[in-house]
């Protein structure tokens, strides 16, 4: 459909003076001429579907972008505490090589001697070493699995009592390693979770 030309007036000077442009008049044209209103109320209803049709088909195509970034995420995610867990198991390797010169049952001891400090990071390797004291026990034991969380869920309360100790515990261990900043251990919830880690050594008989 062409436009409407714009509409101009010649002055007496002869000189042509630009009186304005209808733009309203062919929108309106094609609107109820040959656009979607040209059908009545068939042609609007012709039109939502349309674009309802468009809108869900961009819909499920945003779902799916969502869901693929968040899967990428939760994978990323695992791979960088197992990364975690890595450093602070050879962390603590090292730290036995170097200061440590009793046997390794003096480990309980020194568990009980970093959560009897006033500093909050002595709480935490307190709570680092009894999750470790914990799965080497597990280790020995002959539970298996290729982390400390597979090994407890290989187990019931039947045959560890203190199970949901062990959960428990370890949770606030995974808060400590991965949690950063934004996790506050406070001296109350540290001494918890050692009696929690102490009752399952317990069990265990770890002592």
């Amino acid at each position: 459909m062409d436009p409407t030309p714009t509409v101009t007036a010649t002055t007496t000077s002869g000189q042509l003076e630009l009186v304005g442009y209808d733009a309203v008049t062919p929108f309106l044209g094609w609107l109820f001429g040959d656009g979607p209103l040209s059908g009545g109320v068939g042609g609007i209803v012709s039109t939502l579907a349309s674009l309802w049709s468009v809108y869900a088909i961009l819909a499920y195509l945003f779902s799916a972008i969502c869901l693929g970034l968040y899967v990428y995420a939760k994978v990323r995610t695992g791979q960088l505490e197992e990364l975690q867990d890595e450093m602070i198991a050879k962390a603590e390797e090292l730290y036995d090589e170097q200061y440590r010169t009793g046997p390794k049952n003096d480990r309980l001891a020194d568990v009980m001697n970093h959560i009897s400090s006033d500093n909050p990071n002595d709480w935490k390797l307190a709570i680092i070493e009894a999750d470790i004291i914990l799965d080497d026990s597990l280790k020995r034991a002959g539970y298996g699995g290729a982390s400390l969380g597979e090994r407890l869920r290989s187990l019931t309360p039947t045959q560890l009592p203190s199970l949901d100790d062990a959960w428990q515990a370890h949770k606030v261990r995974n808060q400590v390693a991965h949690g950063g900043a934004d996790f506050v251990l406070t001296k109350r919830l540290a001494e918890d979770t050692i009696k929690q880690y102490r009752r399952v050594f317990a069990d265990l008989g770890v002592g």
